[in-house]
């Protein structure tokens, strides 16, 4: 069997200890990428929707970052939302901006009643670069 390689942001490992669970895991050269919403630093729900968008985008890059990865390693992205009707256009604004030009990765997103307190959440999947 397989050892997970667990990778943690900086200054973040202690929210995930608390819950169970990693923020991300190596597997060869695939970063699969848990859910990140826009919390604070001290977890919990950012209230503005528009920032809560930015930052689990900010979540999500610090992640991605503690494996060496950047956006533009991402190749799957699935992400959930509480309203998406009335959400989607504040979620494209953001979602533009990260993703500005082709190649976009795949994108899946899903419609849910419940998040726990946030109303978005991202999770990837992404190559790690090999180191130069």
């Amino acid at each position: 069997m397989t050892q997970r390689d667990a990778i943690f942001p900086a200054d973040r490992h202690a929210l995930y200890q608390a819950h169970g669970y990693s923020a991300a895991i190596r597997s060869g050269d695939l970063l699969f990428v848990s859910g990140q919403v826009g919390s604070r630093s001290d977890g919990t729900p950012e209230p503005d929707f528009g920032r809560q968008v930015e930052l689990a985008f900010d979540n999500l890059r610090a992640t991605l970052k503690a494996a060496s990865c950047t956006f533009d390693d991402i190749i799957d992205v699935t992400t959930f939302h509480t309203d998406p009707e009335n959400q989607f256009e504040t979620i494209m604004a953001v979602k533009n901006q990260i993703f500005s030009s082709p190649p976009y990765p795949n994108w899946t997103a899903i419609g849910v009643n419940w998040l726990s307190g946030f109303d978005f959440e991202i999770k990837v999947i992404a190559r790690i670069p090999e180191a130069v």
